[in-house]
């Protein structure tokens, strides 16, 4: 039997949809999310209006907003209301104004990415002296997709998604994907990395890894990539990933083992040089999380190379049993996994 809706919110909707600029918004936010500014530049009309516009489609339950510093930016809620995205996906998109409509967009995306390619062009060189310290960001990637196995990942979140690198990894893998990031200038990198790859539905929020904005139990991968050794406090930036993953869920945690680097301090803001594997271990375990399970990648390539990246996976404990990681499962460069007691 088909689930059913009550009369008045059916009209609320139906009524929040019957209008022109509001149809036209709901299929452009069909393609991804975008800020007041964006709609206002492909749509050709003032602020104020729009913001009225979305406010009542807000008001509807058909679109959410986030704030992102100054910005706002919306999306279609998820699993859209029934009575309209069957209506979306009919529309003749190669029709005015939709077609119209549709190629300002393109011209927005583009515009969007050649700001993040000159804002990461500045960073690339720094960033380039520390990936020389380490074995490939391929490899290292190649080890994050062996670790997780085959299949679905469920809903993912990537804390400190940076550049959105993960996210392009896995988020095909995911039902649903998300990305926190303090900082807006990155996520503004990330969000056109993610349209260039097609990725257009993954929800980029900004916020704090200490405090992040979402409720206990609301992913089945937490994901945290190079992010703690740029913390404060490592050990709560843990307990609050180890808060968001649901029964049956997975927390992986991917930085580097000990190190003497001390630049990386001084030039790269790196509050940490490295983490050995009993003290990420140990945070994770008195956050709840069990059956942990490591992974160390070595440099190889001699003096140049002085920085081990380890994987370090933990299970919410109903899960511990169903997902142990098989001891055929092992990556080239890197150690064999090992469970930790």
């Amino acid at each position: 039997m088909s689930a059913t809706i009550p009369f008045a919110d059916a009209l609320s909707v139906l009524r929040a949809a019957a209008e022109e600029t509001r149809l036209r918004i709901l299929v452009l936010l069909g393609e991804g999310e975008l800020s007041v500014s964006d709609l206002t530049d492909i749509l050709g009309q003032s602020q104020p209006r729009i913001s009225r516009h979305l406010k009542l489609l807000v008001e509807a339950g058909l679109v959410v907003r986030h704030r992102e510093g100054a910005w706002a930016f919306f999306r279609l809620r998820e699993g859209v209301a029934g009575l309209v995205a069957p209506l979306i996906a009919a529309l003749d998109a190669a029709e005015p104004p939709l077609s119209e409509d549709r190629a300002r967009l393109q011209a927005v995306r583009a515009q969007r990415a050649e700001a993040a390619q000159t804002f990461f062009a500045r960073l690339a060189p720094q960033w380039d002296r520390v990936r020389s310290l380490h074995v490939p960001e391929a490899t290292v990637e190649a080890a994050v997709l062996d670790v997780l196995g085959e299949g679905p990942v469920g809903s993912l979140v990537d804390l400190g998604t940076g550049t959105g690198r993960m996210l392009g990894l896995l988020a095909r893998r995911a039902s649903r994907a998300t990305g926190l990031d303090a900082n807006h200038a990155m996520l503004s990198v990330a969000r056109a990395n993610l349209e260039r790859q097609g990725l257009t539905r993954i929800d980029l929020r900004q916020g704090d890894i200490h405090a992040p904005p979402f409720g206990r139990a609301s992913f089945d991968l937490v994901l945290i990539h190079q992010v703690l050794h740029y913390l404060d406090d490592p050990a709560r930036a843990l307990r609050e990933a180890a808060r968001l993953v649901a029964p049956g869920g997975r927390l992986l945690v991917v930085d580097f083992a000990p190190h003497t680097l001390e630049f990386l301090r001084e030039d790269e803001a790196h509050r940490r040089l490295g983490f050995a594997p009993e003290q990420v271990s140990g945070w994770l375990a008195e956050a709840g999380l069990t059956d942990l399970r490591l992974r160390h990648l070595a440099p190889t390539g001699g003096a140049e190379h002085q920085l081990t990246v380890t994987l370090w996976l933990a299970h919410h404990p109903e899960a511990a049993a169903d997902r142990q990681i098989g001891a055929d499962q092992r990556i080239g460069p890197g150690l064999p996994d090992r469970a930790v007691a």
